[in-house]
């Protein structure tokens, strides 16, 4: 940091921040690195491979995959604006991060956060339709509005996001630098402003609490709906067809809205950094690689077709 004397005392002009991260012993550190890293790499498998399975398979070319298949983007996204700085800070002395690079980390993540909400979301409203209005369902979740669904999922998430990094970075820090966390995440950086951070705080509330808690409370109407349909079924397989196709989306939405809720949305003064960064591990890098193992292992379509495209390719091994 470097320091200059203003008209109204000392101010501290940051250029670079520490990152506390977890621990400053170095055998824990290699032992996160590692099963950091092990994690890291299934979720670039895990969502990249949902990615590729839906684009090479036309029998998932339909809208519930088309969300998924931008789920698995967004958990690839936001982990990779996280993990690898990390994973690098484990294993140097200097746990630094340029202003620059905790500007465009604070505005990534956030941005991708916000817009994975508004995607579960549309998911449960795409849900909504196929089990509440089966003959509707084509026409109302055509291509075009599955495509301005999630264009404006990712449009109101940069909005917001940039809302917040922008207020984030024009605080002043007057006394340290260190981050106790290990990324760039808006409380733990409001806790190291010596100005008023009043509207920061207001601004976290009002935009966080109405995307997560709206979008929330759509996906809990949406399945209240669903459910009161599926009750209607009368018989047992089609009741059971027809909450099998939600039951991956439902896991995926209590794991991270419990998380996201509890963090977000709290007073300042609630806010107990440690504890937020174990949460944290849940919806910046385990989530991410659970949300595949949610959707391929409980989805007998995604099973199916990963399973036809294996044996193609040891009939066509086997040929050669």
């Amino acid at each position: 940091m470097k320091t200059e004397n203003m008209a109204k005392g000392n101010h501290t002009t940051v250029t670079e921040f520490l990152l506390f991260g977890f621990t400053d012993h170095q055998e824990i550190q290699v032992v996160l690195f590692v099963l950091f890293l092990a994690i890291y790499i299934a979720t670039l498998v895990g969502n990249i491979g949902i990615i590729i399975l839906i684009w090479i398979s036309p029998c998932l070319h339909t809208p519930m995959y088309f969300f998924l298949n931008n789920l698995a983007f967004l958990d690839l996204s936001y982990s990779s604006a996280i993990t690898p700085k990390m994973l690098v800070n484990f294993l140097t002395r200097r746990k630094t991060i340029s202003l620059a690079g905790c500007i465009v980390q604070m505005y990534l993540f956030a941005s991708f956060a916000d817009a994975e909400c508004l995607l579960l979301a549309a998911m449960a409203y795409d849900r909504y339709m196929a089990i509440c209005n089966p003959l509707l369902y084509p026409v109302l979740m055509s291509r075009k509005v599955c495509a301005w669904l999630v264009a404006g999922s990712y449009l109101i998430g940069s909005m917001t996001s940039f809302v917040h990094t922008y207020y984030a970075f024009h605080l002043s820090f007057c006394s340290s630098n260190v981050i106790n966390h290990f990324f760039c995440d808006i409380p733990p950086l409001l806790a190291l402003s010596c100005t008023n951070t009043r509207t920061n705080e207001i601004l976290l509330f009002a935009l966080c609490g109405l995307i997560q808690t709206s979008t929330f409370l759509f996906i809990l109407i949406s399945y209240v709906y669903i459910l009161c349909t599926i009750l209607r079924i009368q018989s047992a397989q089609g009741r059971h067809k027809a909450f099998s196709t939600c039951t991956s989306h439902l896991t995926a939405v209590v794991l991270y809205y419990g998380t996201l809720l509890f963090t977000y949305l709290r007073p300042s003064s609630s806010y107990a950094l440690d504890t937020d960064k174990i949460i944290s591990v849940f919806y910046t890098i385990v989530f991410p690689m659970v949300n595949p193992l949610i959707y391929s292992l409980r989805n007998e379509e995604v099973k199916d077709t990963f399973r036809r495209i294996l044996q193609r390719k040891v009939v066509v091994l086997r040929r050669s």
